[in-house]
């Protein structure tokens, strides 16, 4: 593998709509997070993903941008933008911006353009089709619900395709013009002085065409997307010209949000001259969904689940390239509630998950309010939802006998609001997100789970991850962890996550993922224990006794080894 600047790095992604608002009107904005560079260098920070503050309607959160050019003024000025990638660089960190380029706004030029012209060049930036005895062009279901087809404004025998909300128009990418013009915009990005992008939802840019109907999967007449997706074939001849125009020549560090991806297609995607640096780790995100929707998918993964999903993708990935670890972001609920049940949730078990995750081969990403454990909300009403995917959701559960209450608390176990929520900072008004009301109600439990208490405590679930972005960081361990081997170790044992890391260092890591002990052999003598979520390890002559939730890093003699003689218990 070709070693590259990013390899060794830790990412945090901020959505700055929650991360932290420095003029009181309730939402944060980019001198908000200026502000807090400093806590995140100190987390171990070292790559910043923002999500969008493009200029957006916000129909989707940003995530529908009318000008690429200029930030949106509610999250500032584009000198304040300039000013975070100094203060970013003076730090040794870099920005990443989301790439949002399937589709833009409705509310964008080129479509108001082709509101006005639908058969000039700007109709062709868009897939417009007209209208034939009131038929739409196939029963595409889009991903927020309902056709994905919608009528052109102004044009009642015209209609335009949307693969997300309807004022989400899809680029066409088959249009040379359209392609030229998103290079055009990153390049204008990169010579800012940006460290690369996050790149949305890109699997969805090649279309099967011409555009057909599948079979209906839902009492709507419609189908999932992910029909027309498993048939598109091509995609690779618009992500390599992409790269090779854009991202190559900046040495820019480049995260896909991949799905669908076949296990031949690794390669091309993440492995050398890849389209992408790396590719985000969805196999336990999306384990235990269901195509009838949320109401209908799991609502956690057992320990046994979790372990199938992240060993799966550590044995495809293999030595291709780098894979991006998570274990949240704004579109999951929280890692801690979605990967803990409700009775084995506590601060054993959830140092317990970022350690499982964060040293796994690949890049470690970190979501903000997930270094101090923030949960999902406790939604009573769906009044106190702003997410158009969960709106959509509750309807299907509905729609599916669900009574309203049972509909809700389907949808808030998976709501994307879960991670929305305002950062909690501190105990004092608003959890110390801002002076003004904020966009979206502040989880009530942040006088408990916040920032400030987690930050003097050395026992804290924050602390733990300084720990960890440490460990990775450490000069004698940092070959191993970032290169080294990855292996499964005793895989059947029940309730265990544990597997090795080996190059320079023999590094054994170690998950009790239960309520009760167990014994764990070891593989040979151990030199050091490196990290633990608990006060002590019983180590006896041939295995380890782990604790309840017990989570421990041990380096040891070699792969094999020789088994230590002695009964010993290490503190650290």
């Amino acid at each position: 593998m070709q070693r590259k600047w990013w390899h060794d790095k830790v990412v945090y992604q901020i959505y700055p709509k929650s991360f932290y608002d420095s003029n009181g009107d309730g939402i944060g904005d980019i001198p908000g997070i200026i502000s807090k560079l400093d806590y995140l260098k100190e987390l171990g920070a070292d790559i910043l993903w923002l999500s969008p503050i493009y200029r957006s309607p916000l129909a989707d959160q940003g995530y529908d941008i009318a000008d690429y050019y200029a930030i949106d003024p509610r999250f500032g000025t584009m000198d304040d933008m300039d000013r975070l990638i100094a203060e970013a660089k003076k730090r040794e960190m870099y920005i990443l911006m989301d790439l949002v380029v399937n589709h833009c706004s409705d509310e964008h030029e080129w479509f108001q353009q082709a509101i006005k012209d639908p058969d000039g060049k700007y109709g062709n930036f868009f897939y417009i089709r007209d209208k034939k005895d009131d038929k739409v062009p196939c029963n595409w279901r889009s991903y927020f619900g309902g056709p994905v087809w919608e009528e052109l404004p102004g044009h009642p025998d015209k209609q335009y395709l949307h693969v997300f909300h309807k004022k989400q128009p899809d680029l066409n990418w088959e249009n040379p013009e359209v392609r030229e013009e998103v290079y055009k915009n990153i390049r204008w990005w990169m010579e800012k002085g940006l460290g690369g992008f996050r790149i949305d939802a890109i699997i969805n840019i090649k279309k099967k065409l011409p555009f057909s109907d599948y079979p209906a999967d839902r009492a709507d007449g419609l189908c999932s997307i992910e029909r027309m997706l498993e048939e598109a074939e091509g995609i690779g001849e618009f992500l390599g010209e992409m790269a090779e125009k854009c991202f190559h020549p900046y040495d820019a560090f480049t995260v896909g949000e991949v799905f669908n991806e076949k296990e031949d297609e690794i390669k091309d995607f993440i492995g050398e001259n890849g389209y992408f640096s790396s590719m985000f780790d969805f196999e336990e995100t999306c384990y235990g969904k269901s195509e009838d929707g949320w109401y209908a998918s799991k609502p956690y993964l057992t320990p046994e689940e979790y372990k199938k999903c992240i060993f799966h993708t550590q044995k495809k990935i293999g030595d291709t390239g780098m894979i991006s670890n998570i274990i949240e972001n704004h579109d999951e609920p929280r890692g801690v509630c979605h990967y803990i049940s409700p009775e084995d949730r506590c601060p054993d078990s959830r140092k317990l998950l970022a350690g499982v995750y964060f040293l796994l081969k690949g890049i470690p990403f970190i979501y903000q309010g997930q270094e101090i454990g923030m949960e999902n909300m406790e939604f009573t009403s769906m009044d106190q939802i702003d997410d158009i995917s969960t709106i959509d959701e509750y309807q299907v559960a509905l729609r599916a006998g669900c009574s309203e209450k049972e509909a809700l608390d389907a949808v808030s176990a998976f709501s994307r609001d879960n991670a929305r929520t305002p950062v909690q900072w501190s105990a004092e008004k608003n959890a110390g997100f801002s002076e003004g009301e904020p966009w979206l109600g502040v989880n009530p439990n942040y006088k408990e789970i916040n920032i400030e208490s987690q930050l003097t405590d050395s026992n804290s679930l924050l602390s733990f991850y300084k720990k960890l972005t440490a460990l990775r960081k450490a000069p004698e361990y940092t070959e191993t962890l970032v290169y080294g081997t990855f292996a499964p170790y005793q895989e059947e044992q029940k309730n265990l996550i544990a597997y090795t890391r080996n190059g320079e260092k023999n590094l054994l890591i170690l998950g009790n993922m239960q309520a009760q002990s167990q014994k764990v052999s070891l593989p040979g003598e151990v030199k050091e224990v490196l990290l633990n979520n608990q006060k002590a390890v019983e180590i006896t002559e041939k295995e380890i006794i782990l604790k309840p939730y017990q989570f421990i890093v041990l380096e040891t003699a070699d792969e094999c080894g020789v088994r230590t003689a002695e009964k010993k218990t290490i503190a650290i």
